[in-house]
């Protein structure tokens, strides 16, 4: 047997699985190693690549073997399950990472750094805190409903309930159920304060970033979305062009295609789902723009929004805002109105 030279590593809470090979593919390792040992199990190793799947934890791992020396590969487990024998456990799902790390064709993730990381919390922490405050909103509205209180959509029609739950002298509460209903308001609007406090966060991260600040200068981004697009993606120049970065956040078709004939449906919804979920939110928001005062700026956008629902033409639109963003990074370019715009 000879030295290893590639170790696939199924990374677990307390108890990991390292699968490696020689040069001939002969398997050298096959061993489980505790949380507390690993690294210096790979301590002992000579350099030698390393496959993870990708997962929250497998960055810090990554960045802990690279290290180390180590050349480190991080691989969507959808990918790697295609190399999966048998029956799935650790020791299997070890050597299929090994298998797939050493594939020419595989793709990697790139390894975020601490900063990412820290971006994408706050952006996680403050969509559970808008989930739950949806479930507060909901849960007061179904509440009153059983009283015959009901009033518009939307936050100012919350804020309407939320005054008659503090109003005492509003005799359609009964004194019974206005204390839990009491509770829920102010867990509602305590979570209203907490993600005020995260959006500052978010706010002074995305003053500090340039990148990000170039990129809301695009139309249906903000400081949300562009700290999301900076966070996500470390490394833009790993996608070959806007359109393999919007294939990434699913924002292009489905194929079902044979024999030369080209056929294709919805969305994909592969890849990134918060930012597509972003980019299409944004999306929607320059076309009520563009309803309410006309697409003399955008007549591409016009154009498309005679011929298609308006769902559809978000769709394309946030397509066309990642191939925007990913162009504006990579070139160090800034976003430009088109030129009907100048002419007029």
């Amino acid at each position: 047997m000879g030295e290893v030279i590639t170790i696939g590593l199924d990374i677990a809470k307390s108890v990991f699985q390292a699968h490696g090979v020689d040069e001939a593919g002969a398997v050298v390792i096959r061993k489980r190693v505790s949380r507390a040992k690993l690294l210096e199990f790979f301590a002992k190793l000579q350099p030698c690549l390393v496959g993870i799947e990708a997962c929250p934890a497998a960055h810090h791992w990554g960045r802990e073997l690279q290290a180390l020396g180590r050349t480190v590969k991080l691989m969507p487990p959808s990918y790697v399950k295609a190399y999966l024998k048998r029956s799935k456990n650790d020791a299997n799902d070890a050597a299929a990472i090994c298998e797939a790390a050493t594939r020419p064709s595989m793709r990697f993730v790139p390894i975020e750094t601490k900063e990412q990381q820290a971006a994408l919390m706050l952006h996680r922490a403050r969509q559970l805190l808008v989930r739950q405050r949806t479930m507060l909103s909901n849960s007061i509205r179904g509440h009153l409903a059983e009283l015959g209180i009901v009033s518009a959509k939307g936050r100012k029609g919350t804020g309407a309930l939320l005054e008659i739950i503090a109003d005492a002298e509003d005799g359609r509460v009964p004194q019974a159920a206005r204390g839990i209903l009491d509770v829920l308001a102010r867990q509602y609007s305590a979570l209203g304060a907490e993600i005020g406090s995260i959006d500052r966060s978010i706010a002074a991260w995305h003053r500090s970033c340039e990148a990000s600040r170039r990129l809301e200068e695009i139309p249906g981004i903000g400081p949300i979305v562009a700290t999301a697009l900076v966070a996500e993606i470390g490394d833009w120049k790993a996608f070959g062009s806007g359109r393999n970065l919007a294939a990434w956040i699913g924002l292009v078709p489905k194929q079902q295609s044979s024999g030369g004939k080209d056929k294709l449906g919805s969305i994909t919804k592969q890849g990134n789902r918060y930012l597509r979920w972003l980019l299409v939110a944004g999306a929607m928001a320059v076309i009520r723009y563009a309803q309410k005062h006309g697409t003399l700026k955008r007549p591409w956008l016009g154009r498309l929004m005679e011929r298609r629902p308006t769902k559809l033409a978000a769709v394309a639109l946030a397509n066309k805002m990642a191939r925007m963003a990913w162009a504006i990074i990579v070139h160090g370019d800034r976003y430009r109105e088109p030129k009907p715009l100048l002419a007029a």
